[in-house]
């Protein structure tokens, strides 16, 4: 059986048919052999032999990944490139250590009440570096050296959603569920966390915010801190662990936390037996929120009794919920209730996050691979753009706004508690 994380011999599985050429994000944005998925694995097994040195070059190319998994779907071999790009970024990590304002941010992501403390100076001084953007609760950039300048990004809210509700919030007991926020909603898109809880009263099922959540550790697997990944996966698998058995599901509003926690989690895990046997155990308990509302209630027919508006949605699909997760009718079936649906010409294509080190250090690429999906959305003409992860609305949001798209971002989640107001 394959060793996925065997460099040398995942590499040479690789048949070099080129069906992940034209599916690559990288590629499409650099059109560089190199910087293409079979270009990594030949570096990769390279570099296991000893005939490839980490140097800053090799750093920049393995750096250049967007982790967008795309290559992974189409793959005949169905050969893991993205977690092998991972494996490699913590050896780069080791050599070359981390930019201090990564060390920052993920110091404040393993340490929760510092981040809130943090958050709340953020929300009263953010107008000193930021011009607010009302229409899609955003900020222009005034002046920050490591950014450029033409970009947007989400406005921090004035309280964190973890913050605003009491610990249990009971509507009815025909349920319970605990939910996983995640960072980005909750201190900056705090509409989500409501919304949900909107939701959740109607359908009657008793909300569990379990508060002593840590950020999923996403942001830093991506980056190869895998220290600050070991620290916060052991503590959230433990945490969830303690409401096995108390609670329905655990489900999640995000589908880059909700892919780390169910899936990602096992993968990183795999040289540390007993954790990954934990992270498996709790894999089926962790669920996408609209999967869970589409599958293990009666909201649609609920949605159904409101009646159809004439607002228009797209539908992006977060690379972190379809290709991993296999999550992309449930939003639309839950959407399509109320709104009407106008697909654009690629939901899968990735939005061009990227990770932090692609946002900050590389965000030409983010930048160039986000126009062509600013101008799928224009092209639908929907009213709406949504999806389920606030790492594509700050990427999509940003990109809308350099191409000058009128559309408005939502989380499903979002546009069904509308529905349902």
């Amino acid at each position: 059986m394959l060793d996925t994380f065997d460099f040398k011999a995942t590499s040479d599985l690789c048949i070099k048919c080129g069906k992940c050429i034209p599916t690559c994000t990288i590629h499409s944005v650099n059109k560089d052999e190199v910087t293409s998925p079979r270009g990594f694995l030949d570096l990769l097994g390279a570099y296991q032999r000893g005939e490839l040195e980490l140097d800053k070059n090799a750093k920049d190319i393995f750096e250049s990944c967007f982790l967008c998994t795309n290559c992974v779907d189409v793959c005949p071999n169905d050969l893991p490139v993205d977690m092998l790009i991972e494996q490699a970024r913590n050896d780069i990590r080791k050599k070359y250590g981390l930019a201090w304002y990564k060390k920052l941010a993920f110091f404040l992501l393993r340490n929760r009440k510092i981040m809130d403390i943090v958050a709340k100076f953020g929300f009263v001084f953010q107008t000193c570096a930021f011009k607010k953007d009302d229409k899609r609760a955003s900020m222009f950039l005034r002046n920050f050296p490591l950014i450029k300048y033409d970009r947007l990004f989400p406005s921090l809210a004035k309280k964190s959603f973890l913050n605003s509700y009491p610990d249990v919030i009971k509507n009815g007991g025909k349920g319970k569920v605990g939910i996983f926020i995640g960072c980005l909603g909750n201190y900056m898109y705090t509409d989500i966390g409501k919304s949900l809880l909107e939701i959740l009263k109607v359908l009657e099922i008793d909300a569990y915010l379990i508060k002593q959540q840590k950020c999923c550790g996403a942001p830093s697997y991506f980056t190869g801190d895998f220290e600050s990944v070991d620290v916060l996966a052991k503590f959230n698998i433990e945490y969830i662990e303690g409401f096995i058995g108390e609670l329905d599901a655990i489900i999640i509003p995000e589908a880059t936390c909700s892919a780390m926690i169910k899936v990602d989690y096992a993968h990183y895990f795999h040289d540390q037996p007993e954790w990954k046997k934990r992270a498996e155990a709790i894999s089926p308990h962790i669920y996408m929120a609209t999967e869970y509302l589409e599958k293990k209630t009666n909201l649609k027919n609920i949605l159904a009794e409101k009646g159809k508006l004439e607002t228009t949605v797209t539908y992006h699909d977060p690379c972190h919920a379809r290709k991993m997760q296999g999550i992309y009718k449930e939003p639309r079936n839950l959407i399509t209730q109320n709104y009407v649906l106008k697909e654009m010409s690629d939901p899968n294509k990735c939005c061009g996050f990227g990770g932090v080190t692609i946002q900050i250090e590389k965000y030409k690429f983010a930048k160039a691979a986000g126009i062509p999906k600013a101008d799928m959305i224009k092209k639908s003409g929907a009213q709406i753009v949504s999806a389920e992860c606030s790492a594509c609305r700050m990427q999509i949001g940003n990109s809308m706004h350099l191409a000058d798209v009128d559309t408005v971002f939502k989380n499903p989640i979002e546009l069904i508690a509308e529905a349902l107001r």
